[in-house]
């Protein structure tokens, strides 16, 4: 799956678009380096979100297409 549409799928950034910007603006970094939004996510990579003051660290557990709003955080786990 795709790095913008996994976040928009984990809640993590609630549209897509604002998922693209972050990615093309560096805001993005996947295992350390920073990712395009077409960086294809598999279990296992860690994604760091620069979002205003704070950074927020998370391990990918699943890739699903499509999940509820109620089962969205089963998707990661937040490391920092």
């Amino acid at each position: 799956m795709r790095l913008d549409k996994y976040l928009k799928v984990s809640r993590l950034i609630k549209r897509r678009t604002v998922a693209n910007e972050a990615c093309d603006s560096g805001l993005v970094c996947v295992n350390g380096r920073p990712a395009r939004a077409s960086y294809e996510v598999k279990e296992g990579d860690q994604i760091t979100l620069r979002l205003g003051a704070r950074e927020v660290t998370v391990e990918v557990l699943s890739v699903q297409e499509t999940v509820r709003q109620a089962d969205a955080a089963a998707l990661y786990r937040q490391l920092s």
